[in-house]
């Protein structure tokens, strides 16, 4: 149950951003950026961290969400999982664990983090605008995290969460956000983005 009354008890993030659409408009096409942009990091590996950090965070909604979304791109659920419990001993890729280390500190311990945290990321043969990206996506989901939670916002349940990953695969962030808001909610929209929205905003608003 949220714990806002006005609140339907499946809320989900779009009723966060009911509160303020005008604020709130401006962050799909950030989002949209940061997770599906030209990157040295996939896609792959941008929802990796996204639910990496959701995880650390004990935020139920994100993890769920976006272990979903990694999985369609290709991530195995359940290393997702030994992730949060311990990087070292979970069957990732090596040269991935330097920023996940970096992302950890980052997200439960920003202020010990050293050069090192940052040399380790870069002798693993990561660039600094990977490790920028990496950052970037710890930021977002630091936010997101805290404003489901802040909400008292459930998990979705498994088939629902895997469905929306479909079409966020699909659609992308920008695209969701206007099937689900209506594109007079959100900034940023191209003529392409404004025709995929059009033909299919039934499929996501009734979902």
């Amino acid at each position: 149950m949220p714990f806002f009354p006005s609140m339907p008890d499946d809320a989900r993030n779009i009723h966060a951003w009911g509160f303020n659409p005008q604020r709130y408009k401006y962050w799909p096409k950030l989002a949209e950026g940061i997770m599906r942009g030209e990157s040295p990091l996939s896609l792959a590996e941008r929802e990796t961290i996204a639910a990496y950090v959701s995880g650390l965070n004990a935020c139920g909604y994100c993890f769920g969400a976006h272990k979903a979304v990694a999985t369609e791109h290709g991530m195995d659920p359940a290393i997702l999982e030994a992730m949060v419990e311990n990087v070292d001993t979970a069957p990732v890729a090596e040269k991935l664990k330097p920023i996940l280390h970096f992302i950890k500190k980052l997200t439960l311990t920003p202020s010990r983090l050293v050069q090192a945290d940052a040399d380790a990321v870069f002798e693993a043969g990561w660039s600094e605008q990977a490790l920028h990206d990496a950052i970037a996506v710890c930021c977002e989901f630091s936010f997101m995290n805290r404003l489901m939670m802040g909400h008292g916002i459930e998990p979705l349940p498994p088939e629902i969460a895997a469905k929306r990953a479909r079409e966020r695969v699909k659609y992308g962030y920008l695209a969701m956000a206007a099937m689900e808001r209506g594109a007079e909610n959100v900034e940023g929209l191209d003529a392409e983005t404004q025709d995929i929205v059009q033909q299919n905003k039934d499929e996501i608003t009734n979902s």
